[in-house]
């Protein structure tokens, strides 16, 4: 009898998609053509809530805008990309349902400023009234970590918990822009010490209860906490623990 190659999720393949969704900033959306009940794949850039969700800006010129109006369902493959082989690198197939966001709304407003700390270019086009953001309300998703880890997972392994995060938005924001004008040192000893990336100009992009996002030009990276957070008093203490490992390890 065949060996299921199917693993049971664990806190590591968690961690690892979650990394994936927080750090690609593009992947291949695949929608439905109601017209030839062909799938229809495209690149579309990708930003994030602060669950972890995937969000996208699409153009209603774009042929998988008017799919996902036509039909919600879609997929998204996210990449990790390096050297040699492509299939060597973890990837992540999420199943979905895109919502599109009412671009007046607080909750659109914020998840555009996320999205453009991500893909700064796209203040060029983000407001042309023909673009509109889109929320990916993720059903499931299937890792594959490398030769010998697939796994399949829920909704539940995939987001981030928010129930005890209320307003965070605004929240996340103030703290983002107070690390990177009054603590920029720190930000980027986060970068080069506890994730061992080049020195640089590295930025804050990003904060929710289980980590950090960090820009430095096109790269993106990821700093999970080393326990998820209970609440938004506890951002400051973990902010300051960091800072003050990456400095030990300077020392």
């Amino acid at each position: 009898m065949a060996k299921d190659p199917i693993l049971p999720v664990d806190d590591e393949a968690r961690t690892l998609a979650k990394k994936l969704m927080r750090t690609a900033r593009s992947g291949a959306l695949a929608t439905n053509d109601p017209d030839t009940g062909m799938p229809f794949a495209s690149l579309a850039q990708v930003g994030t809530d602060l669950d972890g969700a995937p969000v996208i800006l699409t153009s209603q010129l774009s042929l998988h805008t008017r799919l996902m109006e036509a039909d919600p369902r879609c997929s998204l493959l996210l990449s990790s990309i390096g050297k040699g082989d492509p299939l060597a690198h973890p990837r992540l197939t999420l199943q979905a349902t895109a919502e599109r966001l009412d671009r007046e709304t607080d909750e659109a407003k914020s998840i555009r400023r996320r999205y453009l700390l991500q893909h700064p270019k796209a203040e060029l086009y983000v407001d042309f009234p023909d673009f509109s953001f889109w929320r990916l309300k993720v059903a499931s998703g299937s890792l594959n970590g490398g030769f010998g880890r697939a796994y399949r997972m829920t909704a539940e392994d995939l987001l981030t918990d928010m129930a005890e995060f209320f307003d965070f938005y605004d929240f996340e924001a103030e703290a983002v822009a107070h690390m990177n004008g009054e603590h920029g040192d720190a930000v980027a000893l986060y970068a080069t010490q506890l994730c061992g990336a080049r020195e640089g100009a590295w930025h804050l992009i990003g904060i929710d209860p289980e980590g950090l996002q960090l820009a430095l030009g096109d790269e993106i990276l990821r700093l999970s906490f080393p326990r998820p957070l209970t609440g938004p008093h506890e951002v400051r203490p973990m902010l300051i623990r960091l800072a003050n490992e990456a400095r030990s390890r300077i020392a």
